[in-house]
């Protein structure tokens, strides 16, 4: 397995650096059929490692690169763990990074920078297979900082856009945030285990339960401190309330980028973060309550917004926010594993509509307002049936007794079983919002599929497409599109739509039984609750098919809404006008934010710049002593003639006043 996980992990970079260097040297074709062959050699190896723990017939291990740092008592290597944890990883990253290279090739194919781009979706990938080898904090430090860097570069690709780049620079600063407590959280565990190594941090946990530590000039438990710490980390890079902000303007990078931040690398960072430590967080109850507690309220709040948006990347982007959710309130529960299997499948059906509204996107000359699409399910047919499947995933269609389902009944309801096993007050208050948000997800989604691919075409009324196709209504005459006709994307988009399409069917049927029930699969990878495991098989049928009932009221809401009565919402706005705009302005956490740290931060910029800048530093530098500087010179200058009289005399004027000096 040695060499396999080193191909595995360095064959990206190998590419990245590649085409990053070699760039239109080397040419669009060459560029991307290098970066793209090593994300699907890596995928390759990737499966039968992870087939290999499923089986039992792989065992983990630790697979040393280098010696990294040698300081006094502290070192560590450079070192990928392999283990079931990370081959689930593994298969994720690279199965949806090679798909996303591969969708790329059509949907990027007017792009003058396209060497650019793959070779940093390649980098963005061996950043996040870095993360998820780490055998230490530093490494995982290392791939954290990694793919915080990739998305900045990717969120702004299209720098020349002023929205791409205030996005990506967004992004940058409230990960930054997170990173800060994650920083803090590494610091402190080094300070208490001093180690940086993760097993051995893991081993030594349940024996610092109960003991306390000085923080903030109070002595509080040590290890819900460093996991609150280690936590505020995956509340920036996976999206949690309050660190959220930077998500949904990451939609101004191209569509492949926010296909793979949201299903495979960034955002699932934190999840894995929590899950790896988990023996931690074992010995950590108030950090698990509030991990708990912030992804239940993120599964609802974010909910909420996608009902609102038209922007169809936004509507998707805001569903994987909310998901996200189910998977910490999951992971704070105790049923690791449970959150791992909705991080597997939902980066099947999230990488499936990601790219799906990059298909519509590119049918409709780049339009994303919903509001212009309609009756596409006919131009666009092998579109329309992916995201109708992932569609079903994401709202997990599944009957119990049958035992049959799309891949988010299998994980989603495995999700809020366990909160309503665990049977605490706050697993039960977030079952009740995991529900709540189903009733959600299930009325955005089918709103989606009903503006995009029903009902009459209204692309006529977009300025934007018509200002493309260099036709106007009136130009059209009896031509009732307005004179442009979508089209089904290329062949190099559509492969990646059927075989997620795949993922977005079977996985959950086919691997829940060795995520959610086989102990041994998750041996020594996370912690493993075999009780909540039994528990939540025998939770009542009322609560097996909750998440069933929600997902048929919200169809048959958006049903009625936007189908058989589309007066509805127009109707719905002008009566609770406030709610509404309360919701579509995301609650308006921009806006506070701006009020209480953009404007105070500019402020004190602009007292710095012209107390210090221009009232100091000018003052006394350029305008002060430079300044007398400049002008003796300007006084010196007019001496120098350039006869050797006046430099004489100039010298016996000196010596005059020498001597004069002296005799006083």
């Amino acid at each position: 397995m040695d060499t396999q996980i080193l191909i595995i992990v360095f064959a990206p970079l190998i590419a990245s650096i590649i085409a990053g260097l070699g760039n239109k040297a080397l040419g669009n074709t060459i560029a991307k059929s290098i970066t793209t062959g090593g994300l699907f050699l890596s995928a390759a190896l990737s499966w039968p490692i992870f087939i290999g723990f499923l089986t039992g017939s792989n065992t983990a291990e630790v697979v040393p690169v280098l010696q990294w740092v040698q300081s006094g008592d502290m070192s560590f290597d450079w070192a990928l763990r392999v283990d079931a944890l990370t081959a689930v990883m593994l298969v994720v990253i690279n199965s949806v990074s090679a798909l996303v290279h591969l969708y790329s090739w059509g949907y990027m194919e007017e792009d003058p920078d396209q060497p650019r781009f793959f070779a940093y979706l390649s980098l963005f990938t061996f950043a996040m297979l870095m993360l998820v080898t780490a055998d230490n904090l530093v490494q995982m430090f290392f791939g954290w900082e990694g793919v915080g860097l990739a998305s900045y570069l990717l969120i702004g690709f299209w720098f020349r856009k002023p929205s791409a780049g205030a996005a990506a620079i967004k992004a940058f600063v409230v990960n930054r945030v997170g990173d800060l407590g994650f920083m803090l959280g590494i610091f402190g565990t080094f300070l208490v285990f001093q180690t940086t190594s993760i097993p051995e941090i893991l081993a030594a946990s349940a024996g610092m339960s109960g003991s306390t530590i000085g923080f903030l000039g109070m002595r509080l438990p040590t290890m819900d401190i460093l996991c609150f710490l280690l936590f505020i980390g995956a509340m920036g890079k996976s999206a949690q309330l309050g660190l959220h902000t930077w998500l949904p303007d990451a939609m101004e990078g191209p569509t492949p980028v926010s296909a793979l931040i949201h299903a495979a690398t960034m955002v699932t960072a934190g999840v894995f973060m929590v899950c790896r430590l988990s023996p931690m967080f074992e010995a950590a109850p108030i950090a698990l309550m509030i991990v708990t507690i912030v992804g239940a309220a993120t599964c609802f709040f974010a909910a909420t917004i996608g009902t609102t948006q038209w922007d169809i990347k936004r509507v998707i982007a805001y569903s994987t926010c909310s998901q996200l959710g189910y998977m910490f309130f999951a992971a704070g529960i105790g049923a690791y594993g449970v959150a791992m299997f909705h991080l597997f499948t939902h980066a099947f059906f999230k990488a499936l509509l990601f790219l799906g509204a990059g298909s519509v996107i590119h049918a409709m000359h780049h339009e994303q307002d919903m509001r212009y699409y309609g009756g596409l399910r006919k131009a666009i047919p092998i579109t329309f049936v992916a995201m109708l499947l992932g569609t079903l995933a994401i709202t997990g269609l599944g009957v119990y007794h049958l035992g049959a389902g799309f891949a988010g009944f299998w994980s989603k309801d495995a999700i809020l079983e366990a909160a309503f096993a665990r049977g605490t007050t706050t697993s039960t208050v977030a079952f009740w919002a995991g529900v709540t948000a189903a009733l959600l997800t299930s009325f955005y989604s089918w709103r989606l599929m009903f503006l995009t691919f029903w009902g009459k075409p209204r692309w006529i009324e977009s300025e934007h497409i018509q200002h493309t196709v260099h036709k106007t209504p009136e130009e059209a005459g009896e031509d009732t599109t307005g004179g442009y006709h979508p089209h089904e994307s290329p062949i190099a988009m559509l492969i990646p739509l059927v075989v997620l399409s795949t993922g977005a069917v079977l996985a959950g049927q086919v691997f829940a039984p060795s995520f959610i029930d086989d102990a041994s699969f998750w041996a020594g990878s996370i912690f493993y609750n075999e009780n909540l495991i039994h528990a939540l098989h025998a939770v009542p049928y009322w609560v097996k098919y909750s998440a069933l009932v929600v997902m048929v009221l919200g169809f048959i809401g958006a049903y009625i809404a936007y189908i058989a009565k589309p007066d509805i919402p127009a109707k719905f706005v002008s009566s609770f006008g406030w709610l509404h705009n309360f919701v579509f302005r995301k609650w308006y956490f921009d806006e506070l934010y701006d009020a209480i740290f953009v404007k105070p931060a500019f402020w004190l910029g602009r007292q710095f710049w012209r107390l210090g800048d221009i009232g100091t530093i000018d003052r006394f530098g350029p305008n002060g002593i430079a300044a007398v500087v400049q002008r003796g010179s300007v006084a010196a200058k007019t001496i120098q003639s350039g006869y050797l009289y006046t430099y004489a005399l100039i010298m016996l004027l000196g010596l005059i006043a020498a001597v004069t000096y002296v005799l006083l």
